[in-house]
């Protein structure tokens, strides 16, 4: 334990060093989806590698067929062996004149009394996050020479626009970037003092269906009650994905649905969030989901059918009376446990088209499929984890779901064999991919705090190191 101390002290005392690197990454607007911040991406590759060598890790960038990848490792430990992920690309910072100080100089202000953020495009996504972790080596290093574990580092510029070029890295590199975990530093905490560990991601499935009656819009006045309306079949089809539950009824829809633990859905009910608290931030006070149960499990634990835009007819100004020849939606499904994403894809079709008339057609347009991801909730690593933040925050550590999904996550599953420890230190207030984005000093500085006590737990945990 004097040993830990140590490196947490020198974390204290760095801190104004460890910010002004953080500055000084924040000044580099790696803005993915604009070509004319290509230099400025690479840029931002070439001073994380730097950052890196300085560390003594065996660092490079690697060229891809977009933005360049920044890989790794210190290989002093034997095991565990573990590989953390973050994003050094950021999110453009449209509309510029709402920004209240200028996005790529950052600073820190007083948000109110006693507490204090860092301002700048990046500060929490994911620059501000994946520094946590790398201060937290420096202090080891620093204090001890060494990592208490084995440690691989793979650093993206493509996440804020799509990761087209992880998956062919990761499968070029599987051998190198294999670990016995990966840590994931891209997520938030409950609130500012409660730490959270995301157990779970929701997959997706993702649909377009185009439904097709006459050979061209039809006057109402001339066909109106003999011609089939496929805006009437579309909705037909929707209406019938719930039952008055809010239950999906596509055949075999919930096969590798598990409930979720009551001990969990206890923790979950002692946050004290009502549904009135949550669906309020958005003018909204009853769940429209599966009755009984909160909007927790909901959101973070319970698959769903939701239907994300209408076309067909005539939408423009004024009115005209026409029956359209086509309607078309789009629908996706937010997957939990062990649904399948093919069998959810061909059951939702075979719905569809049992409810097509004859003389008409549908046809289909796939947009993406992901697994969902989940850690179980007794795993050893989540409670070692969970112990070292509690250590840290003073408080019990969350086990939370996310009903969003995080692609590298279940990349690393399905291609590396990895399973995946999701800690992060952002704030839902923390206005990412909006102007004004800030990271509070507190999540910065704890932030690396709790990283050298996550490594440290995870060095002395059989759990860590499988082989």
């Amino acid at each position: 334990m004097p040993e830990l101390q140590a490196v947490l002290s020198h974390a204290d005392q760095a801190l104004d060093d460890s910010l002004e690197r953080l500055f000084e990454l924040i000044r580099i607007p790696s803005i993915s989806t604009d070509p004319a911040y290509a230099d400025d991406c690479d840029r931002a590759a070439h001073w994380l590698c730097d950052m890196l060598g300085d560390l003594g890790f065996a660092a490079s960038v690697r060229p891809t067929g977009g933005r360049a990848m920044v890989v790794g490792h210190d290989d002093q430990a034997a095991r565990p062996h573990v590989l953390f992920y973050g994003h050094y690309d950021v999110q453009p910072v449209d509309p510029p004149d709402l920004w209240t100080s200028p996005a790529f100089e950052p600073s820190v202000v007083e948000l109110e009394p006693g507490r204090k953020v860092i301002t700048g495009r990046g500060a929490a996504d994911d620059k501000g996050q994946l520094m946590t972790f790398l201060e937290a080596c420096r202090a080891f290093k620093s204090v001890h020479g060494a990592l208490p574990c084995r440690v691989s580092v793979l650093l993206e510029g493509e996440e804020e626009s799509g990761s087209h070029s992880l998956k062919p890295f990761l499968q070029a590199h599987r051998d190198e970037l294999k670990a016995d975990l990966a840590l994931v530093c891209d997520t938030c905490m409950w609130d500012r003092t409660t730490p959270a560990i995301s157990g779970g991601l929701r997959g997706l499935v993702g649909e377009e269906i185009v439904i097709t009656a006459a050979d061209r819009d039809l006057h109402s006045g001339y066909f109106g009650g003999a011609a089939a309306n496929p805006i009437h079949i579309l909705a037909k089809v929707l209406a019938d994905l719930h039952d008055e539950t809010g239950r999906v009824m596509i055949p075999g829809f919930y096969e590798g649905v598990e409930e979720t633990p009551s001990n969990i859905k206890a923790s979950w009910q002692a946050l004290g969030q009502s549904d009135a608290d949550f669906l309020g931030e958005v003018g909204l006070s009853v769940p429209a989901g599966e009755k009984g149960r909160s909007v927790l499990e909901l959101t973070w634990a319970r698959p769903t059918a939701e239907v994300n835009g209408i076309k067909g007819g005539y939408t423009g100004t004024g009115f005209k009376t026409v029956i359209a020849a086509q309607a078309s939606a789009k629908v996706s499904f937010r997957l939990v446990g062990h649904q399948d994403p093919a069998r959810i894809r061909a059951a939702f079709r075979d719905f569809v088209k049992a409810r097509i008339p004859a003389d008409c057609s549908v046809t289909f347009h796939e947009h993406g499929a992901s697994g969902a991801i989940q850690l179980p909730y007794d795993s050893p690593v989540l409670t070692t984890a969970r112990r070292a933040l509690c250590d840290e925050w003073e408080k019990p550590a969350v086990i939370i779901g996310m009903g969003g999904s995080i692609p590298i996550v279940g990349d690393f599953q399905s291609m590396l064999g990895m399973q995946s420890l999701l800690i992060g230190f952002g704030l839902s207030d923390d206005r990412i991919h909006s102007p004004n984005e800030k990271y509070d000093l507190t999540s910065f500085h704890k932030g690396i705090r709790s990283w050298i006590r996550v490594l440290d737990a995870l060095a002395d945990s059989p759990a860590a190191s499988p082989g």
